[in-house]
């Protein structure tokens, strides 16, 4: 993921920190915050690898895809809105940009997980089901 984020970041000119943090009820899963030097994708790090994956290249996916938030007052009230207008959490993307965003985390962690060593092998969740010769 680290080297994901990295050449997004060259390509995008920017930096992007990714940081990692405990769940929270009532918080998204990860969010992304644009900053005005870098790009910060906080997720949280108390999951299972295959979901931590999947949060961090959907917040890469909505960079790559240049999504911008709306309405920063209804995210969070009691901050600045020049400063809230540059945190892009999934609760204040448009459905369309939720979707793009998955779309796009899916299909990069399915060609990732082709290009894996090993990846010839059938995954257990989705792989062929076994012939038990009936």
């Amino acid at each position: 993921m680290a080297e994901l984020a990295a050449r997004i970041a060259d390509g995008r000119g920017r930096p992007i920190e990714l940081m990692p943090t405990t769940w929270q009820p009532g918080l998204p899963c990860g969010f992304l915050v644009m900053a005005d030097q870098a790009d910060y994708i906080v997720y949280v790090a108390d999951t299972a690898h295959i979901h931590r994956e999947h949060i961090l290249v959907h917040e890469l996916a909505h960079l790559v895809c240049e999504h911008h938030g709306t309405g920063p007052g209804q995210f969070m009230p009691h901050l600045p809105n020049e400063l809230v207008g540059r945190v892009l959490g999934r609760t204040v993307y448009s459905e369309p940009q939720e979707e793009e965003a998955e779309l796009l985390a899916s299909l990069v962690l399915q060609r990732a997980r082709r290009s894996r060593p090993g990846a010839g092998r059938p995954e257990p969740f989705f792989g062929p089901v076994p012939r038990t010769g009936l």
